[in-house]
C-alpha cells in the first residue's frame, strides 16, 4: 500500500469521525416539516408544490451550512459570533428562540404522542402521552447526554431512511389512487399562501435551529480538543442535509400517491391525524405495510422530539451563559432546568391545542418563515467577523447565492403579508 493511499485513508477516517452533528440536524429537521407538512402538501396539491419544497431547500442551504463553517473556522459557537456582531444581535436571536422554543416543542410532541398512541393502540389522552414521552426523553438526555444522543440518532436516521425509501418505492409501483380529474385548490388564496409559508417555514427546519449544529460540534469534541477541519464538517453537514432533501421529496410523493384526489382531508386532531396517516398507506399498499409505516412515522417524530428538546435546552443555556458573561458551569446547571421547563410549558400548550394540531403547526411554521430572514442575515454576517480567517470567508459566488436566498425569503414573506392583510 502506497504512502499516498495511507494518507488518503487517514483523511477519510478524519472526515467520517466528524460525522454526527449533521445527522443530529437531520433527526431534528425530518419531522413535522416532512411527515406532516410535506404529506399534507402532496395530499392537497399532488406534486404541484414540489417546486416550493425544492426551492426553499436550495435557498436555505447556505444559512444552515454557515453554522458548521463558522464553528470550525472560529473555534466557537454561532452564539458567540452573534455576540461579536453586537449584544443586540444575540438578544434578538434569543428572543426569537424564546418565542418559538416551547411552541415548537409542543407541536412536535403532540404529533409524536399521536403516533405512539396509534402505533401501540393506546386509549390514553394525548396530554398524558405527551407528558410521558417528554419525561422519557429527558431521562435519556440526562443519562447519556451527547454520546447517547449521537449514537442513537445515527441508528434512527439510517432506519428511517431505509424504511421510507422502501415504502415510497412500493407506492410508486402501486401508482396514484386519486381521481385524475381532481381540481386542486388555489395556492394563491389566503389559505393557500398560509399553507405554502407553513410548508416552507419548517422545510427542512426553522433557521434558528442552525445554532444547534454549532453547539453539537463543540459538544462532540469537548473532550477532544481537535475540532474537525472544514472538509470534515461540510461532509457531515451535507450528509444530514442530503437526507432531508431526499426524504422531503419522498413524503410529498406519499401524500400525492395515496391521498391526493381522494376527497379525504386530514383531521385537525393529533391522534386522528396519526391514525389517518398510517391507515391511508395500509389501505392503499396492503395490511402488511402497517408495521413499516407506523414504525417509520414514529421514528421520524421521536427523533425530532429528542433533538428539539436537546437543541433548545443547549441554546437557551448557552445563550444565557454568554449574555451573563458566566462560566461553563452555569450552562451545565441551566441545561436540565430548561429540559424541565420545556416539559411543563409544552404540556400546557398541548392541553390548550389538543384538538387543533393543524392550527398549532401552521402558527409555529408560518412564524418560523417570517423570522427566517433575520436569522439568515445574522448567519451571513458572522462569516465576515475577524474570528473567521480570510481564506475561509465567503467568495463572490456564495455572496450572490446568499443574496438570492434573502430575496426569496423576504419576498415570500411580503407576498403572504400582502395576501393576508391587504
Amino acid at each position: 500500500m502506497s504512502g499516498k493511499t495511507v494518507a488518503e485513508q487517514a483523511t477519510w477516517r478524519e472526515k467520517l469521525r466528524a460525522v454526527g452533528p449533521g445527522i443530529l440536524f437531520a433527526g431534528a429537521a425530518i419531522g413535522v416539516s416532512h411527515l406532516v407538512q410535506s404529506t399534507r402538501a402532496g395530499a392537497g396539491y399532488g406534486f404541484t408544490l414540489l417546486w416550493a419544497v425544492v426551492l426553499v431547500l436550495f435557498f436555505k442551504y447556505p444559512f444552515f451550512q454557515f453554522s458548521h463553517r463558522y464553528t470550525v473556522a472560529a473555534r466557537e459557537s454561532m452564539l458567540h459570533g452573534y455576540q461579536r456582531i453586537g449584544r443586540w444581535a444575540l438578544v434578538l436571536f434569543m428572543v426569537i428562540v424564546l418565542v418559538s422554543a416551547f411552541i415548537t416543542t409542543a407541536a412536535v410532541t403532540i404529533v409524536t404522542a399521536g403516533l405512539a398512541g396509534a402505533l401501540l393502540g393506546l386509549d390514553v389522552s394525548l396530554t398524558w402521552l405527551s407528558l410521558g414521552l417528554l419525561a422519557l426523553i429527558t431521562v435519556i438526555l440526562l443519562g447519556g447526554r451527547y454520546g447517547l444522543l449521537d449514537m442513537g440518532m445515527k441508528i434512527m436516521v439510517l432506519v428511517l431512511g431505509v424504511l421510507t425509501l422502501v415504502a415510497v418505492t412500493v407506492a410508486f409501483g402501486h401508482g396514484a389512487v386519486g381521481d385524475p380529474a381532481w381540481r386542486d385548490p388555489s395556492v394563491w388564496s389566503v389559505g393557500g399562501m398560509t399553507f405554502l409559508l407553513a410548508l416552507m417555514g419548517w422545510m427542512p427546519a426553522p433557521l434558528d435551529i442552525s445554532v444547534w449544529s454549532s453547539l453539537w460540534i463543540l459538544e462532540k469534541h469537548r473532550e477532544d480538543p481537535t475540532i474537525p477541519e472544514r472538509a470534515g464538517a461540510l461532509l457531515d453537514f451535507n450528509l444530514g442535509y442530503g437526507a432531508c432533501v431526499v426524504l422531503a421529496i419522498a413524503f410529498v410523493s406519499f401524500g400525492a400517491l395515496v391521498m391526493h384526489g381522494t376527497g379525504v382531508e386530514f383531521s385537525a386532531s393529533g391522534l386522528e391525524f396519526s391514525k389517518q396517516l398510517i391507515s391511508m398507506y395500509t389501505d392503499t399498499l396492503g395490511a402488511w405495510t402497517r408495521p413499516v409505516i407506523a414504525l417509520v412515522a414514529f421514528i421520524t417524530m421521536f427523533s425530532t422530539t429528542l433533538t428539539v428538546m436537546d437543541g433548545y435546552a443547549r441554546t437557551l443555556g448557552s445563550g444565557i451563559m454568554i449574555l451573563a458573561d458566566a462560566g461553563d458551569k452555569l450552562r451545565k446547571k441551566l441545561y436540565p432546568l430548561f429540559l424541565v421547563l420545556q416539559i411543563i410549558l409544552a404540556v400546557l400548550i398541548i392541553s390548550r391545542f389538543l384538538g387543533a394540531m393543524k392550527s398549532l403547526v401552521d402558527i409555529v411554521t408560518v412564524t418560523a418563515f417570517l423570522a427566517a430572514p433575520l436569522v439568515a442575515a445574522l448567519n451571513f454576517r458572522v462569516m465576515f467577523l475577524p474570528t473567521v480567517p480570510q481564506g475561509q470567508r465567503l467568495g463572490r459566488g456564495m455572496i450572490a447565492y446568499c443574496t438570492a436566498g434573502m430575496v426569496f425569503l423576504v419576498g415570500f414573506s411580503l407576498v403572504w403579508l400582502k395576501v393576508r392583510w391587504f
